[in-house]
């Protein structure tokens, strides 16, 4: 069994995920795509492997065990993690050996981290992709969350040298969360008064993450904001995007993430795309508020973000 793994506790869920299954949401395919792509980017970077598939991980008391020597590396939330009884620098690579485990015993900051392969995990792409589509049950390793006992085999990857992300460049990723936003299409459908208290002017409202949270969306529960009294409290399906917030009829907001293509409520922002990849890490219980800013700012903050992951090779070597 050379050049495998076998999975032996999943944690809460684990899933096999890359950037993407992009150009499809024409025909209702969802993205699926990691929720924390600069994590996923810095993964790459520490295992010069671009393009792989890696596993996305949500809670403690994960474990793996490897059947070869195996470059590996993690990422994203903040872990105690050990190798065998040896405890494991976070987002940095390093060497296991035949017949050794991986465990995490703990998330200490965040939600979500990620593991990745040195080479990658041996599956074939559906759809140009790696990633799981859980409803529609495809992608990943038989469309489905890994399970005790799963044994995923490896692409053998040459030996490499350790290598470590800048500890200065990890982002924060604790509770409260401050994101910001840009307009939604349907923010004329709030009073002033109530999209001045939600994002940010005159001081924002922090919500709570509920409970009901997953790879769609991120119910929020506090003040609700307030529709006009002559605005629809739904609109006719249109296309969504990840970060979208969308309000129901109840003005509790809800977040999405990466798992729906189009939706029906009002859309009263949208979270800026240098900030997405925070929403992986809301976990039930945190504080989020919200700040506005305008589209050109969020661009300009974006353009920077993405040549910083475009740096990355560079700054892991």
């Amino acid at each position: 069994m050379n050049h495998a793994v076998t999975i032996r506790n999943p944690g809460l869920m684990t899933l096999i995920v890359d950037l993407g299954r992009n150009g499809y949401s024409d025909v209702g395919v969802p993205t699926s795509a990691v929720l924390d792509e600069f994590a996923c980017r810095a993964l790459y970077a520490l295992l010069d492997s671009p393009d792989t598939a890696v596993l996305e991980v949500t809670g403690p008391r994960f474990a793996l065990q490897f059947h070869d020597d195996t470059v590996c590396a993690i990422t994203g939330a903040r872990v105690l993690a050990f190798l065998d009884d040896k405890p494991l620098r976070p987002w940095a690579s390093f060497h296991a050996g035949s017949g050794s485990v991986l465990r995490i015993r703990e998330v200490r900051e965040g939600f979500r981290y990620y593991i990745g392969f040195g080479g990658g995990i041996g599956i074939d792409k559906v759809m140009g992709s790696y990633a799981t589509n859980l409803e529609c049950r495809f992608g990943g390793w038989q469309g489905r969350p890994l399970v005790g006992g799963d044994i995923l085999t490896l692409t053998p990857a040459g030996k490499a040298a350790t290598r470590y992300f800048p500890e200065d460049m990890i982002p924060a990723m604790s509770s409260p969360h401050r994101l910001r936003v840009i307009s939604g299409p349907e923010s004329d459908f709030f009073t002033p008064s109530s999209l001045s208290a939600f994002w940010g002017k005159g001081g924002a409202e922090f919500f709570t993450v509920s409970t009901k949270l997953n790879r769609t969306g991120i119910r929020l529960e506090g003040p609700p904001l307030h529709f006009r009294d002559e605005a629809p409290r739904s609109i006719i399906s249109e296309g969504i995007l990840p970060g979208t917030v969308q309000v129901p009829g109840d003005g509790l907001p809800i977040v999405m993430l990466h798992e729906r293509t189009i939706g029906g409520y009002a859309r009263a922002a949208m979270v800026a795309r240098a900030d997405r990849d925070r929403l992986a890490h809301l976990r039930p219980g945190d504080l989020v508020g919200f700040e506005f800013i305008s589209l050109e700012e969020a661009a300009d903050q974006w353009r920077e973000q993405k040549k910083t992951m475009d740096d990355f090779p560079a700054l892991c070597r």
